[in-house]
């Protein structure tokens, strides 16, 4: 895909507005100089979330969490770069220039317009049947009957495919083509409706856009034996990229900061009809690496929930596994044989409390597959020997040693404890050295002016390679790295909340001149000792002019 011209993107930073795109996921007020509200991010009740609407930064002191524009956009509407500049193009009217522009890619990118658009007008032509038309009524009998409101299906949008070719005519009289319609997964060979005579389920993408359907069966005599039929793979359509219902439920997993993940398209919207909305479903699958990577944009905690059988143990157990590896913390809902999340709605809040920790599940799945108590001591203490310790580890520990019936002299065996880290640094969050590098830059950044006397420093008066960073990027903007932005955005916030104004900044700059200088003095040839003693009182001297 073509890159964005840099022309773009700087046009579009610019013309968007922060306070209005932030507005949009939490209500912001004018403080002086800046905006508060509430995080957008966790849930919190005094406001802790701060907006650079100028420099178009942000920051949250509840969370941490820091940013530009851009990154907010991200983490937001869960895009990637360029998706997101061209978010806030098609938001702010900015027309996009791409390098590398070719009458090949035109062509490409408003093909793949033309097949949103399709797929968009087939979903509204499939909720027209269900709500609509007399056809529908068994379909609309099926969704009462599973406990799920009118208003929850028109939300996610489902419909009703009738088969034949009615929604192929009724696509080519609007001016798609065959081809088109071949490419959406809408036509099958023969030239008939791909689907027929089943209840459909839209699939957006994380920008909310139609890229394909799960249909499931309404009919026994159905010639598909299949419950649920997907889209086929194709130009848009990708099964393990997606999960069922995250483009509603990202704001919510974002604020709360935890993501449930469920087996079925269902079970999404009954435990939405009962109020709890950060719920994504895997569409009868495991977990894949690419649906954990868009989850993981949003949360580092993740819930699996899926049925209580052998086939839902598996799934659990392998989207467990991936999501532990990147590092995410994972709990398991355990249901009772028989039940699965859609039937236990009302009540999920309390069993998402009750839910085990990762290690917790699997020394309890490894107990219960072992074939006697020492197949089941040593699954166990592999298991746990390669994890850190913690209070998860430790209550795992305590529940295999009950189980095992483990004398107290075993039990320091089922577990030896993970040899001790060395040459660690003490866990102080900021020490005097590394708060003057910091204050002075957020002096900076407050204070545009005192970019001058940082440049004359340079980012060698930095210790912290993140800090030395910083100060390259305030002097020659053009760093993405979100790590830098995050930072940037953290010390403007502070910068405003710590009162660092122009005179301070400029001490501090003093500060981090002498530092330097009476390090330079410890290690100097004789014949430097009089140039640095003299820089030395010139920064004293410049020290009391501010006095």
């Amino acid at each position: 895909m073509a890159r964005i011209k840099q022309s773009s993107v700087d046009e579009v930073k610019a013309a968007a507005d922060m306070v209005a795109v932030v507005s949009a996921r939490t209500p912001l007020r004018r403080a002086g100089a800046r905006y508060t509200g509430r995080c957008p991010f966790h849930e919190e009740r005094t406001p802790s979330f701060s907006v650079n609407a100028e420099q178009k930064l942000f920051y949250c002191f509840g969370c941490g969490k820091g940013g530009d524009l851009l990154s907010f956009v991200q983490e937001t509407e869960s895009l990637e770069f360029s998706a997101a500049i061209e978010w806030l193009g098609e938001r702010f009217g900015v027309p996009l220039e791409y390098e590398e522009s070719s009458a090949r890619f035109e062509a490409d990118r408003e093909r793949s317009k033309r097949l949103h658009a399709l797929l968009d007008a087939a979903t509204s032509f499939y909720e027209r049947y269900l709500w609509d038309s007399q056809a529908g009524g068994p379909a609309r009998d099926y969704l009462a009957g599973r406990g799920l409101r009118e208003e929850v299906c028109r939300e996610f949008r489902l419909g009703l495919a009738l088969g034949g070719v009615t929604l192929t005519a009724k696509a080519q009289e609007r001016g798609f083509t065959r081809s088109e319609l071949a490419a959406a997964g809408l036509v099958n060979r023969s030239g008939s409706d791909y689907f027929a005579g089943r209840l459909m389920f839209p699939l957006a993408d994380a920008r909310g856009r139609i890229v394909g359907f799960q249909a499931r069966k309404l009919r026994e005599d159905d010639p598909l034996r299949a419950k649920y039929v997907n889209s086929p793979e194709g130009e848009l359509f990708r099964k393990g990229s997606l999960l069922y219902g995250l483009d509603r439920a990202r704001g919510a997993i974002a604020k709360q900061s935890r993501a449930c993940v469920v087996e079925g398209n269902t079970d999404v919207l009954a435990l939405r009809q009962a109020g709890f909305e950060p719920v994504v479903a895997s569409m009868g699958t495991a977990l894949t690496e690419r649906q954990l990577q868009e989850v993981s944009r949003l949360t580092r905690r993740i819930y699996l929930c899926f049925d209580a059988d052998a086939a839902g143990e598996a799934a659990t157990l392998r989207g467990m596994e991936l999501a532990a590896a990147r590092g995410l913390e994972v709990r398991v809902v355990v249901l009772p044989p028989g039940l699965d999340p859609a039937d236990a709605a009302e009540d999920f809040g309390a069993r998402l409390a009750a839910a085990e920790s990762y290690l917790a599940y699997r020394v309890r799945l490894e107990l219960d597959r072992a074939a006697d108590r020492q197949e089941g001591f040593v699954r166990v203490r592999e298991l746990l020997a390669s994890a850190e310790d913690s209070p998860e580890r430790q209550a795992a520990m305590r529940f295999a040693a009950d189980r095992l019936d483990l004398p107290k002299d075993t039990l320091a065996g089922l577990a030896p404890r993970a040899r001790a880290a060395t040459g660690t640094v003490s866990p102080r969050l900021v020490d005097a050295g590394a708060r003057l590098e910091r204050d002075s830059l957020a002096g900076c950044i407050a204070h545009p002016r005192l970019l001058r006397v940082l440049a004359e420093l340079g980012p060698g008066h930095f210790d912290l390679d993140l800090h030395r960073r910083a100060c390259e990027q305030l002097l020659a903007p053009g760093s993405t790295d979100p790590e830098l932005v995050g930072l940037l955005a953290e010390l403007d916030a502070r910068a405003g909340s710590e009162g660092i104004d122009e005179e301070t900044g400029e001490q501090l700059l003093l500060h981090l001149r002498e530092r330097g200088i009476r390090r330079e003095l410890e290690t100097a040839s004789d014949d430097r000792l009089p140039d640095l003693r003299q820089a030395l009182a010139r920064v004293r001297t410049a020290f009391r002019e501010l006095a």
